[in-house]
This record gives C-alpha cells, structure tokens and sequence, in this order.
C-alpha cells in the first residue's frame, strides 16, 4: 500500500483537475483494450477462422489508425484536444460493440477498422493535453506516470479477461465462444464508462483551438520543425516495422509454442505490463542520469538479448523472462521519447507532430502483421516466430542507434539555444 501511494497516489494528486479525470477515464478505456487485445485473437478462433484473418484484423486496425492520425492530430491543434478525446472514446465503445457481436469476416473487419480510425483520436491528443496541462520540468515523471497507469490498466484487462472466460466455459452451461464474448461484451461496457470523465476534462491555454493574429505572426511552421519531425517519424517506424512483427501475437505465440491455456497467457502478458510499469517509473531516474537520448537508447538496446531468448527458448520460463525483460525495456523508454518531442516542438506543432510519429509506428503494424503470421504459417511454431523475432531485433536495434546519433545532437543545440 505505500508503494501504490508513493508511485501513484501521491503523484496523481499533484496534478490539475484535468490530468486527474483524464488518468480516470484513461485507466477505464485501457482496461477495456486490455482485455480485447488478449480476447479478440481467441474469438476469431472460436468462430473457426484461421490465423490469416487474425492478420488481417491487425492490419486493418492499424491502417485505420494510421490513416487518421494525421487529420486528427491537425484538428486537435485547431479545435482542441477534448473534442478529439470525446470523440474518439464514444466511438471506441460503438466499435467494440460492434466487434463483440459480429460472426462473419467482413463486421469483424469493418469494427477493426473503426476501432483502430478512433484510437487515433485518443492517442494523438493525450500526451499534447497532458504537455498543455504541465510545466516541461513535470513532463518526463507525468508521461511516465500515465504511460504506467495504462499498463496498470491493460494488467488488469489482460488478467481479468482470460481467468473469467476460462471460468465461464469451466463453470456455466456456456461454449468457449460464448465465454470470450461475454468477456468481449464487458471491455464494450468499460469503455464506455470512460466517456464519463472526459465531461470535467477541460484544454490547456495552449490547446483550445484558439488561434490568435499575434501567435500566428509569431509562429509559423518553420523547416528546422518539420525537419525534426520528420527524424522523429523515421525512427519511430523502424520501430514499429518490427513491433509489428511481434507485439500483436504474443498472445499466439504462447499458445502455438507452448500449448498455455487463456487464463495463463492472459497471466503472462499481465506480468509484463506490470514490469513495465516498474520499468517506467525508473524511467526518469535514468534519465537524470544519462539525459533523454542516450536513456532510450539504453533501454531500447538492453530488450534486445531478451527478445532473442524469447525467440529461440523452448523452455517456458526462459520464453516468460525473455518476454517479460523485453516489454518493460523497450517500453520504458515511450514516454521519455513523448517528453522530448514535446520539449523540441512549438506548441502549435505538437499534436501534429505526435500524429505523424504515431501514423509511421501504426503503419509498420499494418505492414508486418500479415507478413508475419504467413512466416508462422509457413515455417511453424518455433521456426517461423523464431524468424520474426530475430528480424525484429535487427529493427530494433537500426532504430536504436539512429535515434541515439541523431537526437543527441538536436538536444545539445535546444539546450545551447535556451541558455543563449
């Protein structure tokens, strides 16, 4: 109890109104998405579809993700980001309504779609709302405490979602099917409740859509801006090229290789969003240390021999500690890699440059999530992951060192130019 008070109920209280009901509503939607992204692989399964659609739901949803990303990382800027946030959760629970009752390929696709077009909403407003609603010197510890309340929540989805639907089928007159869409069926009513805190959520100054003559005189997107962008695009896509790969079937994975039943791999993907929350919040002690750059790169490399043990174990534990060691690594460094697009970007840029980072990420899922499953296919359940794995690492690692030699010195000129 005094570690959760110290880690997050002390850091949340001091914060605004705003940030306080936005983690609210936040930790509801991601615990709905939790439980979907451990549940949905399963209940396309249970409605006898192979893997190949499983694929196609992934690219789907990310393609739909990246298209929107941009636009709505545009009209945020314009209009606000609460609009965006309002939006984007009442959609999100229709979509998942949606998915929870279809049974044939083409609403299966359609609600994949309209899930991944709406998370973009919510993705490319959060972190440019919590900036507008923080002083930069709070940036880093905020986006590492809200990156950690999502894992928190998505723990608690992944958990929960595979133990009551093993259960239900267990304990009641349901088939498994039945059991995976009820389960389905409460993720839809958890996000819908996070609509609710999103009403007392209010803009920052800086994010009400409000354009002013003088701002605009003062500010106008400038190339050096577009150029960092554009950087910051590159290395997120390497990135999300081999999260790709990966991410999304880990699920799989676990049950292909290792024959785990639900409540075991929703067991196993919840330790490893709960070392991610550890991992995250010593995030910002590493970058006391080391700086923003060279703590990412850190991270990011020391996944790298764990995603490769995961790859080539046969042996559980040794899969389950590769997995764990390599989710909280890589994912640690997120939210000190927002934290400094934030610092680089004029404010008026913001929300668009979280889109354009966010889209190149989604677009390296909807590209390699069909690759890798006919990988799988074709070479089978330790060959082909093994396979995938190890591509993943290489992007990892081209992502890492360009993000280090680039970025480090783009830090060291913003840091000269404040203190000129």
């Amino acid at each position: 109890m005094a570690l959760g008070h110290t880690f997050f109920v002390k850091p949340v209280k001091s914060y605004n109104r705003t940030i306080r009901y936005f983690l609210l509503s936040s930790i509801a939607f991601n615990t709905a998405m939790g439980i979907f992204m451990v549940m949905y692989p399963f209940y396309i399964r249970e409605l006898g579809y192979s893997d190949h659609l499983n694929g196609q739901v992934i690219a789907f949803q990310a393609a739909a993700t990246a298209i929107a990303l941009l636009p709505a990382g545009i009209l945020g800027d314009r209009y606000g980001r609460k609009r965006m946030l309002m939006i984007g959760s009442i959609m999100l629970a229709i979509s998942f309504a949606i998915r929870s009752f279809s049974s044939t390929e083409m609403p299966l696709l359609f609600g994949a779609g309209l899930t991944g077009f709406f998370f973009a909403f919510l993705q490319v407003s959060a972190i440019p709302l919590l900036a507008e609603n923080s002083k930069e010197k709070q940036r880093v510890k905020l986006f590492a405490l809200h990156a950690a309340l999502m894992m928190g929540a998505n723990v608690i989805g992944h958990l929960f979602s595979g133990t009551l639907a093993d259960l239900l089928y267990q304990f009641s007159a349901m088939t498994m099917l039945q059991a995976v869409q009820l389960t389905l069926i409460l993720a839809f009513f958890l996000a819908a409740i996070s609509f609710f805190p999103l009403l007392k959520v209010k803009d920052g100054e800086q994010g009400k859509g409000i354009i002013k003559v003088a701002e605009v005189a003062n500010h106008s997107p400038k190339s050096e801006e577009w150029k960092i962008i554009a950087l910051f695009a590159v290395s997120s896509l390497l990135i999300g090229f081999g999260s790709g790969l990966v991410i999304p079937y880990l699920n799989l994975y676990f049950n292909d290789r290792f024959d785990l039943n639900y409540s075991a791999i929703g067991l196993v993907l919840s330790l490893g969003q709960g070392m991610t929350v550890i991992a995250m919040l010593i995030g910002p002690k590493v970058v006391n240390r080391f700086g923003e750059v060279k703590a990412v790169f850190l991270l990011q490399m020391g996944s790298i021999p764990f995603l490769l043990l995961t790859a080539f174990t046969n042996v559980l534990w040794f899969a389950i500690i590769g997995f764990l060691f390599r989710q909280a690594l890589m994912n640690a460094g997120n939210p000190i890699q927002a934290a400094l697009v934030m610092k680089l970007i004029h404010p008026r840029m913001r929300g668009t440059a979280n889109s354009v980072t966010q889209m190149v990420f989604q677009l390296g899922w909807a590209l390699m999530g069909p690759v890798s499953m006919g990988i799988v296919a074709a070479y089978g359940a330790y060959n082909g992951y093994a396979i995938v794995f190890v591509i993943t690492a290489c992007l990892y690692v081209l992502g890492s060192v360009f993000f280090l030699l680039v970025f480090k010195k783009k830090v060291e000129k913003h840091m000269k130019s404040k203190t000129a």
